[in-house]
């Protein structure tokens, strides 16, 4: 759980969580939150050999954030590794459903919204227009075939994310999940879409900005013109 400023709501996120996989080690990867995230979060570790903290020196985005938990988890042998916020908006009773898909053979799950039997609660017209519109374009541009390339609602084997070039990893906003997507797509893995529900945060602020959402839109616009230019050079040598 990557948290800048999540002090109101984490304690309640990980109380869930604790219940509705009480075998799951947590990791709050806090980015020095001013409002004393970490210390809430030091706090909870102490009565808890569960949670574990990694203190980070600054705010440095979403990206840096996950890509030291998963160092921290795979150092540790944790498997698999799981991605999810600390807002609520990712509902821990829904955990054990994307755990189920990968032991039914996934290489990757995701929590996505936008699969039939997926929704999300109290959004503004706009903001949904925002998401879909997002993963339409990632959709044109990569072709994954992700319904929710953006989620952040994630389930990972260990040697999947052992066997990825994660130095690689370009994005530091939400694009970061994009581009783990294509990332696992070009490693020939397998990804499955789990329909989650998915409310508005209760508390707190959201982190969404302008620059992530043109960051978004560079890299993949980027992305999506290198893989096609790989795919043409591939079929000139072919015809050559």
């Amino acid at each position: 759980m990557p948290t800048f400023n999540e002090r109101g709501s984490l304690p309640g996120v990980i109380a869930r969580l604790r219940r509705a996989v009480p075998a799951a080690h947590i990791l709050v990867a806090d980015d020095s939150s001013p409002d004393g995230t970490g210390e809430v979060a030091d706090g909870i570790g102490q009565r808890d050999d569960h949670v574990h903290v990694l203190h980070r020196g600054a705010k440095e985005g979403l990206g840096k954030a996950y890509l030291a938990g998963f160092a921290w988890g795979l150092e540790r042998g944790f498997d698999p590794l799981v991605e999810m916020d600390a807002d609520g908006s990712h509902r821990p009773e829904q955990l054990p459903a994307l755990l189920a898909a990968l032991d039914r053979g996934a290489d990757a799950v995701i929590g996505s919204r936008w699969v039939k039997g997926g929704e999300v609660l109290n959004w503004p017209l706009r903001r949904k227009l925002l998401s879909r519109g997002g993963n339409l374009y990632v959709s044109l541009m990569l072709g994954l075939g992700i319904k929710d390339a953006t989620a952040g609602f994630r389930v990972y084997r260990a040697d999947l994310l052992r066997s990825l070039d994660l130095t690689g990893v370009q994005a530091h906003g939400y694009a970061f999940q994009v581009n783990m997507s294509l990332a696992v797509h070009e490693a020939g893995a397998g990804i499955t879409e789990v329909p989650i529900s998915f409310p508005e945060r209760e508390t707190g602020v959201s982190k969404m900005s302008g620059f992530i959402v043109r960051e978004a839109m560079w890299l993949v616009t980027k992305w999506g013109l290198t893989r096609r230019w790989r795919q043409l050079r591939r079929l000139w040598r072919r015809q050559a």
